[in-house]
């Protein structure tokens, strides 16, 4: 058994740690490619247990045993083959004229939120990939040296996060609406990104099945191999939930 504690810089809503960070501490705790569930908000500054099953799985547990996520092996199955890099120019380009290049997607959220300052968070966003089907989206990483290791590399967790949100926000910019909470992620590292060293962030709405909605997102170096890649399942507002503003009004107010 082990025990972790999420800093509150790690965290997605106020007070719970960002999806795709945890997800990526649970992933790795199975090994580096890994399918990981969410159940419940992980707390911040808060130990939680990690325990094996035995089996090659792992759960995270909270103060009275609860469990809040688990994880196992992935198959390749579980994340989707990525599609060709646009490259670093198209990706500037699409992320620049993204609705979430002036309102953040979650405001204060490791991933995504852009208020955050760099090396603080990461401020990953996407937007429409022109003469792509709506809902393929890219955008721009650049992992920040406070976030390196020893090595220059960045540690797989904070790589998990830096797919994260871009997956919804593919739905978001296909349908005009969210699509909620990160339910499901599964993913792999299969080469360190580098402090300073630019990269494209690529993310696809892939199909919805009632609300589950399945995405893709993928992560490649400048010369277009991908050097993370991600299966994301994110579970959509329950019927009757009060409808937001459209995407668009928002943006322009």
């Amino acid at each position: 058994m082990t025990e972790i504690i999420v800093p509150r810089q790690f965290r997605g809503p106020p007070i719970t740690a960002n999806g795709g960070y945890i997800c990526g501490v649970l992933a790795k705790a199975v090994g580096g490619k890994g399918s990981a569930m969410l159940r419940s908000g992980v707390p911040l500054d808060t130990p939680v247990r990690l325990e094996a099953d035995g089996a090659g799985g792992v759960s995270a547990l909270g103060a009275e045993g609860q469990v809040l996520g688990v994880a196992k092996p992935a198959s390749d199955e579980q994340i989707p083959t990525p599609p060709p890099s646009p490259g670093v120019e198209a990706a500037r380009l699409a992320a620049a004229a993204s609705p979430f290049a002036s309102r953040s997607l979650h405001r204060g959220c490791f991933s995504c939120c852009i208020e955050r300052e760099q090396g603080e968070g990461l401020g990953v966003h996407v937007g429409q990939l022109p003469g792509a089907e709506p809902g393929v989206c890219v955008g721009l990483w650049t992992p920040h040296a406070n976030f390196a290791e020893a090595d220059g590399t960045v540690p797989d967790e904070i790589t998990w996060a830096a797919l994260d949100c871009s997956g919804s926000m593919a739905w978001w910019i296909k349908t005009d609406s969210p699509v909620g909470l990160l339910g499901t992620m599964a993913g792999e590292v299969l080469e360190k990104p580098k402090a300073g060293e630019t990269y494209v962030v690529m993310a696809w709405a892939r199909e919805n099945e009632g609300r589950k909605f399945f995405s893709g997102v993928a992560l490649y170096d400048a010369a277009g191999k991908v050097v993370a890649q991600s299966g994301q399942i994110w579970i959509g507002r329950p019927p009757g939930a009060p409808a937001p503003a459209p995407l668009t009004s928002a943006a322009a107010g």
